[in-house]
């Protein structure tokens, strides 16, 4: 069956390279929605931060939206889902940077894996292994004929976050990246309260990180505290922060305040990578596990409308920037 499906996908993925690219037909052609195969590899996190040849090949799938309009290429932004998968929150950003204008790409980093869910089991996949799925959806769109190539962003919703935001670290782009770089990175909901060795050293590329206060998820206070060694660096990075807002507060299905008393949350742990491959829990010097005594159950998410609009509209405002 998932033979089937992937030989499916990897069939209408080449769809595009059908369509004609001369301004006459672009000019009069619709929005459009395509389906994408991509190859990348599953690492552990040891694996990703040690040794790049390492890991599994895997197979994934992307939906790339084209908005409506006469533009020969549209910049994108690249949308990466947290542990729940792709959600009603992953529709809303669709439908809002399509309607400016701006193409997206859905990338599901679960299913070609055979994953549902990592709410309360992310041992399933490591957050780092996302990162080398974000960059491979970076290399296929700059090479899309409608795509603008210097306008590619990546945007990660809490697991998928430390890919959007720790792939602008030089040391990572070096390992896992090409020539292709993301232009803008964008996190919401964020986990870092992990650190890694050389993480303020990045491209260059502005990052912007959006949180919610009441967040018993994903703490914001480890990310007051990377953002600020960042514009020690001197970069374009900011942390917008919203009160009363919890995690996941984005999606629109999701009810206000909604016990998860499962999931697994590592919002009073710091870790950090005191050598190259080695993380630690940065009170006890014990290795990362997700059996360490900091590691808890029963966290909360739900939608916050008014926190949900004024990060629409900073990230729509920042895009357009390009």
């Amino acid at each position: 069956m998932l033979t089937r499906l992937i030989t499916r996908i990897s069939i209408l993925s080449l769809a595009f390279w059908l369509i004609p690219t001369h301004a006459q037909t672009v000019a009069s052609m619709p929005g459009r929605m395509e389906i994408h195969a991509l190859q990348s590899k599953t690492l552990t996190g040891e694996e990703f931060l040690l040794n790049p040849s390492a890991g599994t090949p895997v197979t994934l799938a992307g939906e790339l939206r084209l908005p409506q309009g006469n533009l020969p290429k549209y910049p994108v932004v690249i949308l990466v889902h947290g542990s729940g998968g792709v959600s009603g929150g992953t529709d809303l950003w669709v439908h809002s940077l399509n309607q400016a204008g701006i193409a997206t790409f859905v990338l599901d980093t679960f299913a070609g894996r055979g994953i549902v869910s990592t709410v309360v089991d992310q041992t399933q996949l490591h957050s780092l292994a996302l990162m080398v799925d974000a960059y491979r959806a970076l290399d296929l769109l700059a090479k899309h004929p409608r795509i603008d190539a210097q306008r590619i962003s990546v945007m990660g919703f809490s697991k998928g976050a430390v890919a959007s935001i720790f792939s602008a670290s030089t040391r990572f782009k070096k390992m896992y990246g090409s020539d292709a770089k993301f232009a803008l990175h964008i996190g919401l909901y964020t986990p870092c309260n992990t650190r890694f060795l050389g993480d303020t050293q990045v491209t260059g590329a502005p990052m912007r990180l959006f949180h919610g206060t009441t967040d018993d998820y994903v703490s914001v206070v480890p990310c007051r505290a990377f953002v600020q060694a960042l514009k020690e660096q001197g970069v374009d990075a900011s942390l917008t922060e919203f009160p009363d807002t919890d995690h996941s507060y984005d999606s629109p299905l999701t009810p206000q305040r909604l016990a998860l008393p499962s999931a697994q949350t590592t919002r009073n742990c710091q870790f950090v990578e005191r050598a190259p491959g080695q993380v630690v829990n940065a009170k006890t010097g014990a290795a990362f596990s997700y059996s360490d005594s900091c590691v808890e159950k029963g966290t909360h998410i739900g939608h916050n409308p008014e926190s949900t609009a004024l990060t629409i509209k900073a990230v729509i405002e920042f895009l357009k920037k390009l």
